[in-house]
């Protein structure tokens, strides 16, 4: 390809072809990929011709709106507005109408020639101008709408103008205490009592034995809505839909009408029922298959059983009739989506989600798909039932949490993307590109690269789509939470897309998003939600970056293990930023014994992941000093008896070890504290293993004794009342 041309493509299309990695070094980005990522955009790369018509097309499409769809500006005296006209229009008189959120209308002559021309270019041998107009008077907060109007004619455009603070949600109380708490993979809950799969109630009852013990949050794995037609399809970072939730999490006996219902009572007495309830709640993984096959049968007799008692039961039918008005297109789509899926599934195994559906499926507005709506408006019904138990279930832990005196309660988790099969990409297929994927360059946690299969959205289709559906997500993740942690939140920024035709994740490049719009967008709505922001910001993190996101009120995410110094050893948490989260372990890293005992490093040998016997003999000989200058750092700072071994020769991960990690972190000077569930428990196997699928039962493992057991348990209760104290300062 012509190298200006190129040269333009790339700059038109926000693509990073220079970037420094995870270790610093400068990278560059080879023009075959480049081209292929040229191509996964829709370009014809390999005819220079029907690629100058292509993005003059799309040139045209921005040049010849007259105001864009969208502006975020900040909060101020005066707003603006952008016009971009055909010379020939300069002079022309318009009238500009703003409506804003409250309803107050406003009109305003504007001529384009009277603003400042800002930008000028030439398409097809038309000159087109923009200018920019100010206004004074300073906006409310929110979503206004600007109508354009050519006097005298039909001609009318609106944008969205979306009036933004300049930071997100902080609670005044933080200016008084530190707080703590911890994040669970809400599946991993075992009891007594729940059907082989944490669940809500599970939930509560950790909230109310944490609630007592002073801590501030209990953070969640992602629970967007999954698949259950397919429910081994359990990763919580490849949902169907991250506006809606994971019903698999649905604690059955407390929805209304289990007691009373004969026909769901039968069936959970049934003795095979009884049998395999037992031995998924005994397993050590969770059976995703077994537990659902478990759970529907019973949802549906107890929705049955709501359609009989109009009578009995007419304000859970009309709080039922308000939420399905208020989820309106976006949870009748998902629930034709698990309805649909589940009967192709049924009929043929292949039908893993709609890109290979029959073609008739693969459009939701396509006439078979509606009249499946039609005909199987009662299944549609009760899945819409389902979302509803479950916000109605979140809804009562989140309340639980703040009645045991949680500063936050919940905080949920905002997975990067969603898969191809989902119904997100079903319902909005314009606002992804399907032949490209994101992941991440080479880095520590993958030295070759990640590819996690799912789609990235369009930049300029989220702007031509007016950010709604980012609106929609913030929105909806906030819900029921005091905080809400975004996954890899450089994504705000830039995203790694992999063309479909790499060979490898490192075959890829940076595709830059509207970042200031998008953080604006984001303190909107933890403004109005009353929702933390914490940011995933591991991994290649650009200069600027984090400092950007502590201004517009973010908090940080500093992983002990990463927080490293130039000589060597490790940061102490006395030194890191107090607008930050602070946490020993993620879910894609090993436990504390796990890392102590190199069980990460044993079983990435084991699943092939180092192919290179001397790149594993240096993450051994790395580890070793680790865990020696970690060893060291604990003494420096008297966390352990002047008797304990000063040396890690021979020396294994015990309880004074962990616990007194547990205990440095906290004395650190982070807002937030996060620990995880199984260093309490001193367990061993990961949650996930990093650049794995079916290698390691990703996303299954289960906590190693039951609720009810280890919160009885005197070490850890010991250890919890030591954590309160050393946040509190004492």
């Amino acid at each position: 390809m012509d190298a200006a041309l190129r040269a333009q493509l790339i700059a038109f299309n926000g693509i990073e072809t220079h970037f420094n990695d995870a270790w610093g070094q400068p990278t560059e980005v080879s023009e075959v990929n480049q081209l292929a990522l040229l191509a996964a955009m829709g370009y014809p790369v390999a005819d220079d011709d029907a690629t100058r018509t292509e993005l003059l097309e799309r040139q045209l499409d921005f040049w010849q709106q007259l105001i864009a769809p969208v502006s975020v500006q900040p909060v101020a005296e005066q707003w603006q507005l952008e016009v971009q006209v055909p010379l020939a229009l300069a002079n022309t008189d318009f009238v500009l109408q703003l409506i804003t959120e409250q309803g107050k209308v406003t009109d305003y002559p504007l001529t384009p020639v009277n603003g400042e021309l800002t930008q000028v270019t030439v398409l097809q041998e038309e000159e087109y101008q923009q200018y920019l107009h100010v206004f004074d008077g300073a906006l409310p907060l929110g979503y206004h709408q600007l109508i354009l109007t050519c006097a005298g004619t039909e001609l009318s455009v609106s944008q969205k103008l979306i009036i933004a603070p300049e930071r997100c949600y902080q609670p005044p109380a933080f200016t008084e205490q530190k707080q703590w708490g911890t994040a669970i993979q809400l599946y991993a809950l075992r009891s007594a009592r729940n059907w082989g799969i944490g669940d809500f109630t599970d939930l509560n009852n950790l909230v109310r034995y944490l609630g007592a013990h002073g801590a501030d949050f209990v953070g969640l794995n992602p629970i967007h809505a999954l698949y259950p037609a397919i429910a081994d399809n359990a990763s919580p970072y490849s949902p169907s839909s991250r506006r809606w939730l994971n019903i698999i999490y649905l604690d059955v006996t407390a929805v209304p009408g289990y007691a009373q219902c004969a026909v769901a009572q039968q069936q959970v007495n049934n003795t095979a029922f009884q049998t395999k309830l037992k031995a998924v709640r005994a397993a050590d993984w969770v059976d995703y298959p077994t537990v659902m096959m478990l759970k529907l049968p019973v949802l549906k007799s107890l929705y049955q059983w709501l359609q009989t008692q109009s009578k009995n039961q007419s304000k859970l039918l009309a709080a039922f009739a308000q939420f399905k008005a208020d989820g309106g297109e976006s949870l009748q789509q998902l629930a034709l989506y698990d309805a649909l899926h589940a009967w192709l599934y049924q009929q043929d195994s292949q039908y893993w989600g709609w890109p290979n559906w029959p073609e008739q499926y693969r459009d939701p507005n396509d006439a078979a798909v509606l009249q499946f709506a039609q005909e199987h408006a009662a299944e549609l019904d009760f899945y819409c039932y389902l979302q509803f138990l479950a916000t109605e279930q979140l809804a009562q832990a989140q309340q639980l949490a703040k009645d045991s005196g949680m500063l936050l309660g919940l905080y949920r988790d905002l997975a990067v993307g969603v898969s191809e099969a989902s119904t997100e990409i079903w319902g909005n297929p314009e606002l992804y590109c399907r032949d490209a994927s994101v992941g991440a360059p080479p880095d520590p946690l993958g030295p070759a690269g990640q590819n996690w299969g799912l789609p990235p959205m369009k930049p300029y289709q989220l702007y031509q789509q007016a950010y709604q559906p980012m609106i929609d997500l913030f929105r909806s993740n906030m819900q029921n939470a005091g905080a809400l942690r975004i996954d890899h939140v450089m994504a705000l920024l830039r995203l790694w897309w992999v063309p479909k035709a790499a060979t490898n994740a490192g075959g890829g490049a940076y595709v830059y998003y509207p970042i200031m719009d998008l953080l604006g967008i984001l303190a909107l709505e933890s403004q109005r939600q009353q929702a933390v922001i914490i940011g995933e910001d591991l991994g290649t993190v650009p200069d600027g970056i984090r400092e950007l996101l502590q201004q517009f009120g973010m908090y940080s995410y500093r992983v002990f293990f990463f927080e490293t110094a130039a000589d060597g050893g490790y940061i102490s948490p006395a030194h890191y930023p107090q607008q930050a989260m602070a946490t020993l372990s993620t879910h894609d890293l090993p436990t504390l014994i796990g890392f102590w005992h190199c069980e990460d490093l044993k079983l990435g040998k084991a699943l092939g992941l180092y192919q290179d016997e001397a790149q594993l003999e240096q993450l051994y000989h790395q580890r070793h000093h680790n865990k020696q200058r970690i060893l060291d750092s604990l003494h420096g700072h008297n966390l352990l008896p002047a008797d304990y071994p000063r040396s890690v020769d021979q020396l294994a991960m015990d309880r004074v070890l962990n616990f007194a990690l547990q205990q440095h972190l906290a004395s650190g000077r982070s807002q937030l504290l996060c620990l995880q569930i199984e260093d309490w428990l001193e367990m061993t196997q990961p949650v996930n293993v990093p650049g794995t699928s079916n290698e390691y039962p990703n996303w299954r493992r289960k906590l190693s004794r039951d609720l009810e057991q280890w919160t009885t348990e005197a070490p850890i209760n010991d250890l919890l009342k030591q954590l309160a104290l050393r946040r509190k300062g004492q």
